[in-house]
Protein backbone atom coordinates (compact mmCIF):
# COMPACT_ATOMS: atom_id res chain seq x y z
CA UNK A 1 0.00 0.00 0.00
CA UNK A 2 1.96 3.14 -1.01
CA UNK A 3 1.19 5.18 1.96
CA UNK A 4 2.70 7.97 2.95
CA UNK A 5 1.74 8.62 6.57
CA UNK A 6 3.04 6.00 9.22
CA UNK A 7 1.36 5.14 12.33
CA UNK A 8 4.34 6.50 14.14
CA UNK A 9 3.51 9.99 12.87
CA UNK A 10 -0.07 10.56 14.10
CA UNK A 11 1.05 11.74 17.13
CA UNK A 12 3.51 14.47 15.85
CA UNK A 13 2.68 17.43 15.20
CA UNK A 14 2.79 16.91 11.54
CA UNK A 15 2.22 13.76 9.73
CA UNK A 16 5.74 13.37 7.91
CA UNK A 17 6.00 12.67 4.34
CA UNK A 18 8.07 9.08 3.95
CA UNK A 19 9.38 8.58 0.35
CA UNK A 20 7.90 5.39 -1.49
CA UNK A 21 9.34 3.70 -4.39
CA UNK A 22 7.35 3.07 -7.55
CA UNK A 23 8.95 0.20 -9.83
CA UNK A 24 10.02 1.57 -13.27
CA UNK A 25 7.52 -0.66 -14.93
CA UNK A 26 4.61 0.36 -12.58
CA UNK A 27 1.92 2.44 -13.46
CA UNK A 28 1.98 6.07 -11.89
CA UNK A 29 0.62 6.69 -8.91
CA UNK A 30 -2.64 9.02 -8.28
CA UNK A 31 -1.52 11.29 -5.73
CA UNK A 32 -4.38 12.25 -2.86
CA UNK A 33 -3.67 15.25 -1.05
CA UNK A 34 -5.11 14.81 2.94
CA UNK A 35 -5.50 17.70 5.72
CA UNK A 36 -6.80 16.34 8.76
CA UNK A 37 -6.27 17.63 12.61
CA UNK A 38 -4.75 14.44 14.21
CA UNK A 39 -3.38 16.75 17.37
CA UNK A 40 -5.08 19.48 19.07
CA UNK A 41 -8.74 20.09 20.27
CA UNK A 42 -10.42 18.35 17.26
CA UNK A 43 -7.81 15.46 17.07
CA UNK A 44 -9.82 13.17 18.77
CA UNK A 45 -12.45 13.78 16.11
CA UNK A 46 -10.22 13.56 13.30
CA UNK A 47 -7.82 10.58 13.59
CA UNK A 48 -10.79 8.46 12.73
CA UNK A 49 -10.69 10.71 9.11
CA UNK A 50 -7.00 9.65 8.81
CA UNK A 51 -7.70 5.99 9.53
CA UNK A 52 -10.44 5.94 7.18
CA UNK A 53 -8.41 7.49 4.41
CA UNK A 54 -5.96 4.77 5.58
CA UNK A 55 -8.52 1.79 5.36
CA UNK A 56 -10.14 2.58 1.59
CA UNK A 57 -6.55 3.51 0.15
CA UNK A 58 -5.12 -0.33 1.18
CA UNK A 59 -8.70 -1.92 -0.01
CA UNK A 60 -8.15 -0.12 -3.58
CA UNK A 61 -5.05 -0.95 -4.09
CA UNK A 62 -5.46 -4.69 -2.82
CA UNK A 63 -8.06 -4.72 -5.78
CA UNK A 64 -5.98 -2.90 -8.39
CA UNK A 65 -6.16 0.55 -7.50
CA UNK A 66 -8.09 2.54 -9.85
CA UNK A 67 -7.43 2.51 -13.55
CA UNK A 68 -4.82 0.13 -12.82
CA UNK A 69 -2.79 2.83 -11.05
CA UNK A 70 -2.30 3.03 -7.33
CA UNK A 71 -2.92 5.44 -4.43
CA UNK A 72 -0.58 7.88 -2.69
CA UNK A 73 -1.74 9.06 0.48
CA UNK A 74 0.16 12.45 1.04
CA UNK A 75 -1.00 13.24 4.59
CA UNK A 76 -0.15 16.59 6.34
CA UNK A 77 -1.66 17.78 10.04
CA UNK A 78 -2.99 21.24 10.39
CA UNK A 79 -3.49 21.13 13.69
CA UNK A 80 -6.91 22.99 13.75
CA UNK A 81 -5.04 26.16 12.57
CA UNK A 82 -6.20 27.82 9.23
CA UNK A 83 -3.05 28.93 8.47
CA UNK A 84 -1.75 26.42 8.09
CA UNK A 85 -4.71 24.30 6.15
CA UNK A 86 -4.00 27.52 3.76
CA UNK A 87 -0.25 26.80 3.75
CA UNK A 88 -0.40 23.35 3.76
CA UNK A 89 -2.94 23.26 0.56
CA UNK A 90 -0.23 25.61 -1.63
CA UNK A 91 2.29 22.77 -0.75
CA UNK A 92 0.23 19.57 -1.81
CA UNK A 93 -1.17 21.67 -4.83
CA UNK A 94 2.11 23.23 -6.29
CA UNK A 95 4.94 21.04 -4.87
CA UNK A 96 2.98 17.68 -4.45
CA UNK A 97 0.82 17.98 -7.47
CA UNK A 98 -1.73 16.04 -5.94
CA UNK A 99 -4.53 14.53 -8.37
CA UNK A 100 -7.75 15.50 -5.53
CA UNK A 101 -7.24 17.21 -2.36
CA UNK A 102 -9.44 16.05 0.43
CA UNK A 103 -9.98 17.10 4.13
CA UNK A 104 -10.88 19.77 6.66
CA UNK A 105 -13.12 19.08 9.38
CA UNK A 106 -14.20 22.74 10.72
CA UNK A 107 -15.95 24.65 8.27
CA UNK A 108 -13.81 28.02 8.96
CA UNK A 109 -11.04 25.22 7.59
CA UNK A 110 -13.15 24.45 4.64
CA UNK A 111 -13.20 28.02 3.93
CA UNK A 112 -9.83 28.69 4.05
CA UNK A 113 -8.79 26.15 1.74
CA UNK A 114 -11.92 26.89 -1.22
CA UNK A 115 -10.19 30.30 -2.27
CA UNK A 116 -6.89 28.42 -3.20
CA UNK A 117 -8.01 25.31 -4.63
CA UNK A 118 -10.64 27.14 -6.83
CA UNK A 119 -7.54 28.40 -8.25
CA UNK A 120 -6.42 25.31 -9.96
CA UNK A 121 -8.54 22.46 -11.79
CA UNK A 122 -8.39 19.91 -8.31
CA UNK A 123 -11.68 18.60 -7.25
CA UNK A 124 -12.17 19.01 -3.18
CA UNK A 125 -13.97 16.43 -1.57
CA UNK A 126 -14.81 17.77 1.86
CA UNK A 127 -16.14 14.88 4.21
CA UNK A 128 -17.90 16.44 7.32
CA UNK A 129 -21.33 16.98 8.40
CA UNK A 130 -21.94 20.52 7.71
CA UNK A 131 -23.99 23.69 7.95
CA UNK A 132 -24.93 23.58 4.67
CA UNK A 133 -24.85 25.90 1.03
CA UNK A 134 -21.94 26.13 -0.58
CA UNK A 135 -22.40 26.37 -4.33
CA UNK A 136 -18.49 25.62 -5.80
CA UNK A 137 -17.77 23.34 -8.73
CA UNK A 138 -14.57 22.46 -7.57
CA UNK A 139 -15.86 21.02 -4.35
CA UNK A 140 -17.71 17.63 -3.72
CA UNK A 141 -19.87 17.34 -0.30
CA UNK A 142 -19.78 13.99 1.51
CA UNK A 143 -21.36 14.54 4.66
CA UNK A 144 -24.87 15.21 5.65
CA UNK A 145 -26.21 18.48 5.50
CA UNK A 146 -28.93 20.38 7.01
CA UNK A 147 -32.13 19.63 4.86
CA UNK A 148 -30.98 16.05 6.06
CA UNK A 149 -30.55 16.67 9.55
CA UNK A 150 -32.13 19.79 10.79
CA UNK A 151 -35.50 19.18 8.59
CA UNK A 152 -36.03 16.20 10.18
CA UNK A 153 -34.33 16.64 13.73
CA UNK A 154 -36.03 19.86 14.95
CA UNK A 155 -39.50 18.81 14.21
CA UNK A 156 -39.23 15.64 16.04
CA UNK A 157 -37.99 17.44 19.09
CA UNK A 158 -40.75 20.14 18.97
CA UNK A 159 -43.32 17.52 18.47
CA UNK A 160 -42.48 15.65 21.30
CA UNK A 161 -40.67 17.52 23.70
CA UNK A 162 -41.89 21.74 23.32
CA UNK A 163 -41.47 24.51 21.25
CA UNK A 164 -38.96 26.61 23.65
CA UNK A 165 -35.49 25.75 22.29
CA UNK A 166 -31.77 26.80 23.75
CA UNK A 167 -29.11 26.91 21.80
CA UNK A 168 -25.18 26.10 22.65
CA UNK A 169 -23.13 26.63 19.79
CA UNK A 170 -19.43 27.06 18.41
CA UNK A 171 -18.87 30.53 17.85
CA UNK A 172 -17.58 30.22 14.18
CA UNK A 173 -19.57 29.70 10.81
CA UNK A 174 -20.63 26.40 11.22
CA UNK A 175 -22.23 27.25 14.58
CA UNK A 176 -23.56 30.69 13.78
CA UNK A 177 -25.24 29.13 10.42
CA UNK A 178 -26.45 25.88 11.71
CA UNK A 179 -28.13 28.48 14.59
CA UNK A 180 -29.66 30.33 11.49
CA UNK A 181 -31.38 27.25 9.77
CA UNK A 182 -32.46 26.66 13.63
CA UNK A 183 -34.38 29.74 13.89
CA UNK A 184 -36.12 29.66 10.54
CA UNK A 185 -37.19 25.95 11.09
CA UNK A 186 -38.52 26.65 14.29
CA UNK A 187 -40.54 30.14 13.13
CA UNK A 188 -42.24 28.11 10.54
CA UNK A 189 -43.30 25.80 13.39
CA UNK A 190 -44.34 28.12 16.00
CA UNK A 191 -41.06 27.44 17.65
CA UNK A 192 -39.14 30.14 20.00
CA UNK A 193 -35.41 30.62 21.07
CA UNK A 194 -35.39 31.17 24.59
CA UNK A 195 -31.60 31.79 24.72
CA UNK A 196 -28.53 31.26 22.32
CA UNK A 197 -25.23 31.41 23.44
CA UNK A 198 -21.71 31.19 20.94
CA UNK A 199 -18.56 29.96 22.58
CA UNK A 200 -15.87 30.11 21.19
CA UNK A 201 -13.42 27.20 20.56
CA UNK A 202 -11.16 25.65 22.84
CA UNK A 203 -13.61 27.32 26.18
CA UNK A 204 -14.55 24.70 28.23
CA UNK A 205 -16.07 26.30 31.27
CA UNK A 206 -19.94 26.38 31.40
CA UNK A 207 -21.43 27.24 34.67
CA UNK A 208 -22.81 30.80 33.50
CA UNK A 209 -24.55 28.87 30.43
CA UNK A 210 -25.84 26.49 33.04
CA UNK A 211 -27.30 28.79 35.22
CA UNK A 212 -28.81 31.20 31.83
CA UNK A 213 -30.13 27.65 30.54
CA UNK A 214 -31.77 26.91 34.11
CA UNK A 215 -32.72 30.83 33.94
CA UNK A 216 -34.73 30.46 30.32
CA UNK A 217 -36.22 26.91 30.99
CA UNK A 218 -36.55 25.98 27.69
CA UNK A 219 -38.30 22.50 27.01
CA UNK A 220 -34.99 21.16 25.22
CA UNK A 221 -31.16 22.32 23.83
CA UNK A 222 -29.63 22.49 20.74
CA UNK A 223 -26.05 21.59 21.57
CA UNK A 224 -23.44 22.23 18.27
CA UNK A 225 -21.01 23.06 20.63
CA UNK A 226 -17.65 21.64 19.05
CA UNK A 227 -14.26 19.91 20.44
CA UNK A 228 -13.04 18.52 23.40
CA UNK A 229 -12.97 20.91 25.77
CA UNK A 230 -16.50 22.38 24.87
CA UNK A 231 -17.91 18.96 25.22
CA UNK A 232 -17.25 19.54 28.75
CA UNK A 233 -20.30 21.11 28.87
CA UNK A 234 -22.12 17.46 29.18
CA UNK A 235 -20.31 16.76 32.20
CA UNK A 236 -21.25 20.00 34.11
CA UNK A 237 -24.82 20.03 32.56
CA UNK A 238 -24.98 16.60 34.17
CA UNK A 239 -23.66 18.19 37.53
CA UNK A 240 -26.16 20.64 37.69
CA UNK A 241 -28.77 18.20 37.30
CA UNK A 242 -30.04 19.54 34.39
CA UNK A 243 -31.37 16.78 32.59
CA UNK A 244 -33.19 18.51 29.43
CA UNK A 245 -33.65 16.80 26.07
CA UNK A 246 -30.91 17.45 24.03
CA UNK A 247 -30.81 17.77 20.35
CA UNK A 248 -27.77 17.89 17.83
CA UNK A 249 -26.92 17.63 14.19
CA UNK A 250 -22.97 16.30 15.22
CA UNK A 251 -22.96 14.75 18.60
CA UNK A 252 -23.06 10.74 18.78
CA UNK A 253 -22.26 10.73 15.26
CA UNK A 254 -19.00 12.81 15.10
CA UNK A 255 -17.54 13.28 18.50
CA UNK A 256 -18.68 9.48 20.30
CA UNK A 257 -19.76 11.63 23.43
CA UNK A 258 -21.69 8.49 24.69
CA UNK A 259 -18.74 6.38 24.81
CA UNK A 260 -15.94 9.04 26.23
CA UNK A 261 -18.36 10.13 29.07
CA UNK A 262 -19.75 8.33 31.86
CA UNK A 263 -23.64 7.51 31.90
CA UNK A 264 -26.08 9.10 32.17
CA UNK A 265 -24.52 12.42 30.67
CA UNK A 266 -25.58 11.94 27.28
CA UNK A 267 -29.21 10.84 28.39
CA UNK A 268 -31.83 12.26 26.37
CA UNK A 269 -29.62 13.45 23.52
CA UNK A 270 -31.36 13.15 19.92
CA UNK A 271 -29.37 12.73 16.70
CA UNK A 272 -30.00 13.00 12.86
CA UNK A 273 -27.23 10.23 11.13
CA UNK A 274 -26.58 9.21 8.52
CA UNK A 275 -23.66 6.95 10.10
CA UNK A 276 -23.25 5.74 13.77
CA UNK A 277 -21.14 2.48 14.69
CA UNK A 278 -24.23 1.04 15.85
CA UNK A 279 -25.86 0.64 12.97
CA UNK A 280 -27.22 -2.83 12.95
CA UNK A 281 -26.69 -4.07 8.72
CA UNK A 282 -24.67 -6.78 7.27
CA UNK A 283 -23.27 -4.03 5.42
CA UNK A 284 -22.57 -1.80 8.25
CA UNK A 285 -21.02 -4.93 10.15
CA UNK A 286 -18.87 -5.92 7.56
CA UNK A 287 -17.51 -2.57 7.14
CA UNK A 288 -16.96 -2.44 10.99
CA UNK A 289 -15.54 -6.17 10.81
CA UNK A 290 -12.66 -4.36 8.20
CA UNK A 291 -12.11 -1.68 10.30
CA UNK A 292 -11.57 -2.82 13.72
CA UNK A 293 -9.36 -5.86 11.82
CA UNK A 294 -6.81 -2.63 10.59
CA UNK A 295 -7.40 -0.48 13.62
CA UNK A 296 -8.44 -2.46 16.77
CA UNK A 297 -7.86 0.13 19.38
CA UNK A 298 -10.10 2.44 17.71
CA UNK A 299 -12.72 3.41 20.44
CA UNK A 300 -15.58 4.69 17.83
CA UNK A 301 -15.61 4.74 13.98
CA UNK A 302 -17.29 8.25 13.69
CA UNK A 303 -19.24 9.61 10.80
CA UNK A 304 -16.35 11.67 9.71
CA UNK A 305 -13.83 8.58 9.66
CA UNK A 306 -16.62 6.70 7.53
CA UNK A 307 -17.10 9.82 5.12
CA UNK A 308 -13.91 9.99 4.52
CA UNK A 309 -13.32 6.08 3.47
CA UNK A 310 -16.58 6.58 1.40
CA UNK A 311 -14.98 9.96 0.15
CA UNK A 312 -12.27 7.93 -1.65
CA UNK A 313 -14.39 5.42 -2.86
CA UNK A 314 -16.48 7.92 -4.71
CA UNK A 315 -13.77 9.64 -5.54
CA UNK A 316 -12.46 6.01 -7.63
CA UNK A 317 -15.85 5.73 -8.70
CA UNK A 318 -15.88 9.37 -10.80
CA UNK A 319 -12.97 8.67 -12.10
CA UNK A 320 -13.33 5.14 -13.51
CA UNK A 321 -17.07 6.30 -14.99
CA UNK A 322 -14.65 9.46 -16.32
CA UNK A 323 -12.00 7.57 -17.22
CA UNK A 324 -10.14 10.88 -16.47
CA UNK A 325 -8.74 12.28 -12.91
CA UNK A 326 -9.53 15.92 -15.18
CA UNK A 327 -12.42 17.80 -12.85
CA UNK A 328 -14.43 18.58 -16.10
CA UNK A 329 -14.68 15.15 -16.98
CA UNK A 330 -15.74 14.06 -13.39
CA UNK A 331 -18.25 16.66 -13.46
CA UNK A 332 -19.79 15.38 -16.97
CA UNK A 333 -20.48 12.40 -14.79
CA UNK A 334 -21.69 14.06 -11.93
CA UNK A 335 -24.29 15.55 -14.36
CA UNK A 336 -25.39 12.38 -15.40
CA UNK A 337 -27.31 12.01 -12.00
CA UNK A 338 -25.61 8.68 -11.77
CA UNK A 339 -22.64 9.03 -9.66
CA UNK A 340 -23.35 6.72 -7.20
CA UNK A 341 -21.51 4.59 -4.77
CA UNK A 342 -22.67 1.49 -2.79
CA UNK A 343 -21.48 2.44 0.93
CA UNK A 344 -22.03 0.86 4.37
CA UNK A 345 -25.21 2.98 5.28
CA UNK A 346 -26.48 1.98 1.50
CA UNK A 347 -26.69 3.62 -1.62
CA UNK A 348 -25.30 7.10 -1.81
CA UNK A 349 -24.99 9.36 -5.16
CA UNK A 350 -23.87 13.25 -5.76
CA UNK A 351 -26.59 15.74 -6.92
CA UNK A 352 -25.82 17.29 -10.13
CA UNK A 353 -26.83 20.77 -9.50
CA UNK A 354 -25.41 21.23 -5.83
CA UNK A 355 -22.31 18.33 -5.67
CA UNK A 356 -23.64 17.60 -2.16
CA UNK A 357 -24.49 13.97 -1.22
CA UNK A 358 -27.54 11.62 -0.78
CA UNK A 359 -27.92 9.58 2.97
CA UNK A 360 -30.23 7.52 4.24
CA UNK A 361 -31.12 9.14 7.19
CA UNK A 362 -32.12 8.07 11.08
CA UNK A 363 -33.06 9.43 14.20
CA UNK A 364 -31.47 8.54 16.83
CA UNK A 365 -31.18 8.60 20.98
CA UNK A 366 -29.03 8.02 23.92
CA UNK A 367 -30.70 7.01 26.83
CA UNK A 368 -29.52 7.30 30.91
CA UNK A 369 -26.98 3.97 30.14
CA UNK A 370 -25.77 5.77 27.36
CA UNK A 371 -27.01 2.53 25.11
CA UNK A 372 -28.18 4.40 21.26
CA UNK A 373 -31.93 3.14 19.88
CA UNK A 374 -32.78 4.27 16.36
CA UNK A 375 -36.48 6.04 16.84
CA UNK A 376 -37.39 6.27 13.20
CA UNK A 377 -35.71 5.36 9.99
CA UNK A 378 -36.48 8.34 7.22
CA UNK A 379 -34.58 6.43 4.40
CA UNK A 380 -32.72 8.28 0.94
CA UNK A 381 -33.24 12.16 1.57
CA UNK A 382 -31.82 14.28 -1.28
CA UNK A 383 -29.38 17.46 -1.12
CA UNK A 384 -32.61 19.48 -2.37
CA UNK A 385 -32.04 22.79 -0.85
CA UNK A 386 -29.45 24.18 -3.11
CA UNK A 387 -31.04 23.02 -6.24
CA UNK A 388 -34.22 24.18 -5.08
CA UNK A 389 -32.84 28.10 -3.94
CA UNK A 390 -31.00 28.42 -7.16
CA UNK A 391 -27.30 27.20 -6.91
CA UNK A 392 -27.04 25.28 -10.35
CA UNK A 393 -23.37 23.69 -11.01
CA UNK A 394 -24.59 22.05 -14.35
CA UNK A 395 -25.03 26.12 -15.75
CA UNK A 396 -23.07 27.83 -13.62
CA UNK A 397 -20.19 27.86 -10.61
CA UNK A 398 -21.62 30.70 -7.83
CA UNK A 399 -18.39 29.59 -5.69
CA UNK A 400 -20.22 31.22 -2.63
CA UNK A 401 -21.98 29.77 0.78
CA UNK A 402 -25.77 30.39 0.69
CA UNK A 403 -27.72 30.81 3.93
CA UNK A 404 -31.37 30.77 4.66
CA UNK A 405 -30.86 34.72 5.05
CA UNK A 406 -28.28 35.15 2.09
CA UNK A 407 -30.05 33.41 -0.62
CA UNK A 408 -28.87 33.83 -4.21
CA UNK A 409 -30.25 36.86 -5.97
CA UNK A 410 -32.53 36.55 -8.93
CA UNK A 411 -31.64 37.27 -12.51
Amino acid sequence: MKLRTSLAAMASAFALTALSVTPAHAAEPLKIGLLEDISGDLALIGLPKLHGSQLAVEEINKAGGVMGRPLDLIHLDPQGDNARYQEFTRRLLSKDKVDVLIGGITSASREAVRPIVNKTQTPYFYTNQYEGGVCDANMISMGAIPEQQFSTLIPYMVQTFGKKVYVVAADYNFGQISAEWNRTILKELGGTVVGEEFIPLGVSQFAQTIQNIQKAKPDWILTINVGAAQDSFFEQAQAAQLNLPMGSSIKVMLGFEHKRFAPPALNRMHAAANWFEEIDTPEADAFKKRWKAKFPNEPYINDMGYNAYTGIYMYKALVEQAKSTKLADMRKVIATGKACIEAPEGQVCIDPKSQHTSHRMRLIAVDDKHAVKVLKDYGTIQPYWLGQIGCDLTKKNDRKQYTPSDLPKKM
